[in-house]
């Protein structure tokens, strides 16, 4: 998560940072730049990816590219639920995946969500997935109320303590493609794909291993 987070703001900074090269005033686009993230499942974890990035950003915003006006600080992102996290064993499982995270990226102050229908890592979706991953996102606002309270879990003590956990990380991250020449540079390098790769590779050897329970796949099996 602090890779995902920290790969789309070293991505706006080189946007943002060519932008100013080519004369333009940072209050004159910043405003209008707006984010798409992936919402994984690890619904904690993701809340403090969302709090942590918005504090980054406006930080870079005001003291790196020197916007002044209040919209150009903004956080505004579009989350969609993960495709990487719906399993193939036991399909039905994914509504309750796709549930946590539309709620994560509800509680982390997303703008619009995309709910993934719970067959689409069989096929595309079918009409009546199709409509329970819409309603989903209907039960959420209009049943649940989750959208009437802006950051709701802030000040819990641990939610805090996760989020500033996850911006030195975000951080740390960060300052490796920065070392590498920006974002542009690591791509080049073909520092990005690696560690991209190597996530990916662990958390399947941690699934592998059992170390990471995914349900109906590794664990809860059926015929």
């Amino acid at each position: 998560p602090a890779e995902s987070m920290a790969f789309t703001l070293s991505s706006a900074i080189q946007y943002a940072e060519d932008c100013l090269a080519r004369g333009m005033a940072p209050d004159t686009f910043l405003p209008r730049f707006t984010f798409f993230f992936d919402i994984s499942v690890s619904f904690l974890v993701e809340v403090a990816k969302f709090r942590a990035g918005r504090r980054i950003w406006a930080r870079v915003t005001r003291e790196r590219l020197g916007a002044k006006d209040p919209r150009s600080w903004r956080f505004k992102f579009h989350g969609q639920t993960s495709g990487a996290d719906l399993t193939r064993q036991q399909p039905l499982n994914n509504i309750a995946r796709v549930t946590l995270q539309g709620m994560a990226g509800i509680f982390g102050g997303l703008q619009s969500l995309h709910t993934d229908a719970y067959d689409e890592v069989l096929s595309c979706p079918t009409d009546t997935a199709a409509r329970v991953a819409i309603n989903t996102q209907n039960i959420l606002r209009e049943e649940a109320h989750l959208t009437d309270v802006i950051d709701p879990l802030g000040g819990s003590h641990y939610v805090e303590a996760l989020t500033d956990q996850m911006e030195r990380e975000i951080l740390r991250v960060m300052m490796i493609i920065e070392d590498a020449g920006g974002m542009y540079r690591a791509v080049e390098a073909g520092l990005i794909q690696r560690m991209i790769g190597e996530s990916a590779q662990r958390f399947q050897q941690q699934v592998e291993r059992g170390e990471q329970t995914v349900v109906g796949v590794n664990a809860y099996q059926v015929d």
